[in-house]
């Protein structure tokens, strides 16, 4: 996604929306945390609108992944489903 649309979508569409504790149940899930972070793509919701990220794994559940990105310098966390984040495969070297 172009940079200024999202950062537009960030300033202006509603706050950054997360997975809450009843949806992560955290006292019940193993809960694991990523030493080295891992390059993903995600879907995140702004207010109502949904948009795909570049993002880093910072931990995760059985059914869901703390993230974190970065948009025009201002560091973003949130919690998505699992199934919302995509493993970014490694450019082949030349």
């Amino acid at each position: 996604m172009d940079q200024r649309i999202l950062e537009r979508i960030a300033r202006q569409d509603g706050p950054l929306q997360s997975l809450t504790r009843q949806e992560l149940e955290l006292e019940r899930e193993p809960f694991t945390g990523e030493p080295q972070p891992k390059p993903v793509r995600a879907w995140v919701r702004f207010g109502e609108t949904a948009v795909t990220v570049d993002a880093e794994v910072c931990s995760w559940t059985p059914h869901a992944v703390a993230i974190r990105f970065t948009i025009a310098g201002r560091e973003f966390k949130t919690w998505v489903w699992s199934s919302a984040v995509r493993e970014v495969s490694p450019r082949p070297k030349l």
